[in-house]
C-alpha cells in the first residue's frame, strides 16, 4: 500500500485513526503495529515474514549485546550488523551478485549460474538500516535496550516510514515509544503536512514523470539536444517532489500520531555546493552514513589519504544502497569525487564566486548525476549526455521540445522552480515575522492563519481530482 492511493487516503488512514483515537493509550502501539503489519502485507504477504524476521532477529540481537560485558559488545554488535546485512544482501542483491558473476563466466566461456530471480521487498533498505541503528545505539549507551518486542516492532514497521523513509535513528524515536500524546493540534498540523506532501506527489511530481518517462523511453538518438535538457529536468523535479512528497506525508502521519519523524529535505536546489547539497538531500541518510560509516572509519581525523578512502567508500555505499545496479554506483561515486574536489580546493574557490554561479555548479553536477540515477543502461547514459551536450554527432532529431510544451506543463514548471529555490518560503517567512506575529496585526493575522486552512482544503480537493482522473502513478522506490 502506498499513500497516494485512495484506499489508503479514504480507508486505511481513517480507520486507524478512529481506532487510536477510540481506544485506550496504553493499546495505542499495539493497534499502530497492526495497522503498520498490514499496510506491509497489502503488497505482498511473503514479505511480511521478511519484515518479521527483522524484528524478532534485532529484538533477540539486542538483548544480546545489552547482556553483553563491554570487551564483548562489539562481537556481539558486529554478528547483529551481519545479520542484518545478510538479509539485505540476499533479497537485495542477490540477482547482481549472479548476473555479475554470469557476465565474468561468460567473458571465460564458462557456463551460466542458472537462478531464479528473487523479488526485492519494498523498503527493506529503510527498514534495515533503521534496525542497524537500533543496535548500534544500545551498544553505544546513547539510548536504553527496548524489552517490549511491541515497541520494538513498532519502531521497525512504523506505517508513515516504513516503506520510504526518512530513516528515523532509535535514540530519536525512544522515548515517544514509551509515552507520548495525541492532540487535536498535533493531528491538524499532520493532516496539514500530509496533504501538501500528497499534492507535490500527484500534482508535481506525477505530472513530471510523464514527461520524462516520455522522452527516456524514446530512442536517444531521435531526440533534440533540448529535450534531452528538457527530460532530465524533469526528471530532476520529479524525484525532487516526489522524495520530498513522501517525507512530508511521512511527517504529518507522525504528527497525527504523535511521533516527531525529523525533516529529510531542505530545499537542496539552492546549494551552494556538493557538500551543501548533502546537508540538505535525504538528510537522515546522509547522516546515518557519517554517524554510522564515515566516523567510525576515521572520517577526517587521519591522513588526506585515509580522508579521500573514507569518503570514496561512503558514496560507494550511498550509491549501492539505493539500488543493485552499477548506474547507482557511478551516481554515488560521481558525487564522491566533487566532494572530493571541494574538499582539496575547490571548495576554498566557489567560497569566491557570485553565490548563483555556485547554485548553477552545484546544479549542473547533480542534474549530470541523475542521469546516471535514471537510465540503468551506462552506455545508454553516456549516449544521453553526448546528446545533452552536443558530442553526439547524429543530429537528426525527430522530437522537439515544443511537443512537450502545454499550458498546464508551463504552469507546474514555473511553480516547481520558484518552489526549489525557496521563493515561496521567504515569502511565508516574511509574512510570519512582519505580520502574523506582530500583537497589533491580530485581525490579519487570523485571516492569514483561515487562509491556510482554506488554501489546505483547496489543495486537498485539487489532489483528490487529480487521483480520481489519474491513470499514471508511479512508485519510485521499488528499487530501494
Amino acid at each position: 500500500m502506498i499513500f497516494s492511493t485512495p484506499v489508503f487516503i479514504f480507508l486505511f488512514l481513517p480507520i486507524t485513526l478512529l481506532l487510536v483515537w477510540g481506544i485506550n493509550k496504553k493499546f495505542h502501539n499495539l493497534i499502530l503495529l497492526i495497522a503498520s503489519i498490514f499496510f506491509y502485507s497489502w503488497g505482498s504477504i511473503p514479505h511480511a515474514f521478511i519484515l518479521i524476521l527483522s524484528i524478532l532477529g534485532n529484538y533477540l540481537f539486542g538483548l544480546f549485546i545489552s547482556n553483553s560485558r563491554l570487551r564483548f559488545i562489539n562481537i556481539r554488535l558486529g554478528l547483529g550488523i551481519i545479520f542484518n546485512l545478510i538479509v539485505l544482501g540476499f533479497f537485495k542483491y542477490f540477482n547482481f551478485f549472479i548476473e555479475n558473476l554470469n557476465w565474468v563466466l561468460l567473458s571465460f566461456n564458462q557456463n551460466e549460474i542458472g537462478f531464479e530471480k528473487i523479488a526485492l521487498p519494498i523498503g527493506i533498505s529503510f527498514f534495515t538500516f533503521q534496525a542497524i541503528s537500533y543496535l548500534i545505539d544500545i551498544s553505544r549507551k546513547t539510548a536504553p535496550v527496548q524489552k517490549n518486542i511491541i515497541n520494538l516492532a513498532l519502531y521497525i514497521s512504523l506505517f508513515p516510514q516504513l516503506i520510504a523513509g526518512p530513516i528515523v535513528r532509535y535514540k530519536q524515536i525512544s522515548k515517544q515509544l514509551e509515552n507520548r500524546n495525541l492532540s487535536i493540534k498535533g493531528t491538524v498540523s499532520g493532516i496539514q503536512r500530509f496533504i501538501f506532501g500528497l499534492a507535490k506527489k500527484l500534482i508535481v511530481a506525477n505530472s513530471m514523470a510523464v514527461v520524462a518517462d516520455q522522452i527516456f523511453s524514446s530512442p536517444i538518438a531521435d531526440i533534440s539536444p533540448g529535450v534531452a535538457w528538457l527530460g532530465i529536468l524533469a526528471y530532476t523535479i520529479q524525484i525532487y517532489f516526489d522524495f520530498s512528497g513522501y517525507s512530508d506525508m511521512a511527517i504529518g502521519l507522525g504528527k497525527i500520531f504523535g511521533f516527531n519523524i525529523p525533516e529529510n529535505f531542505n530545499f537542496p536546489y539552492i546549494s551552494k555546493s556538493i557538500k551543501e547539497f548533502w546537508r540538505r538531500w535525504h538528510i537522515s541518510l546522509s547522516m546515518w552514513f557519517k554517524d554510522y560509516l564515515y566516523i567510525p572509519l576515521g572520517g577526517n581525523r587521519g591522513t588526506t589519504l585515509r580522508t579521500i578512502v573514507n569518503l570514496l567508500i561512503v558514496f560507494f555505499f550511498t550509491g549501492f544502497w539505493h539500488g543493485a545496479n552499477w548506474n547507482f554506483i557511478i551516481w554515488g561515486m560521481f558525487h564522491g569525487v566533487f566532494l572530493l574536489l571541494e574538499r582539496i580546493g575547490l571548495g576554498n574557490l566557489l567560497e569566491k564566486i557570485w553565490r548563483p554561479i555556485r547554485i548553477l555548479y552545484t546544479l549542473l553536477v547533480v542534474i549530470i548525476a541523475w542521469v546516471f540515477f535514471r537510465i540503468e543502461s551506462i552506455n545508454e547514459a553516456f549516449q544521453y549526455l553526448s546528446r545533452m551536450f552536443l558530442i553526439d554527432n547524429n543530429l537528426s532529431s525527430k522530437i522537439f521540445v515544443i511537443e512537450f510544451i502545454d499550458k498546464k506543463n508551463v504552469i507546474l514548471w514555473i511553480f516547481a522552480i520558484f518552489y526549489s529555490l525557496r521563493f515561496f518560503r521567504g515569502i511565508k517567512e516574511f509574512l510570519e515575522q512582519h505580520i502574523v506575529f506582530s500583537k497589533k496585526n491580530n485581525a490579519v493575522k487570523y485571516i492569514l492563519i483561515t487562509t491556510k486552512y482554506v488554501f489546505t482544503a483547496g489543495l486537498f480537493f485539487l489532489t483528490v481530482l487529480y487521483l480520481s482522473g489519474a491513470t499514471y502513478n508511479p512508485f519510485i522506490y521499488f528499487r530501494f
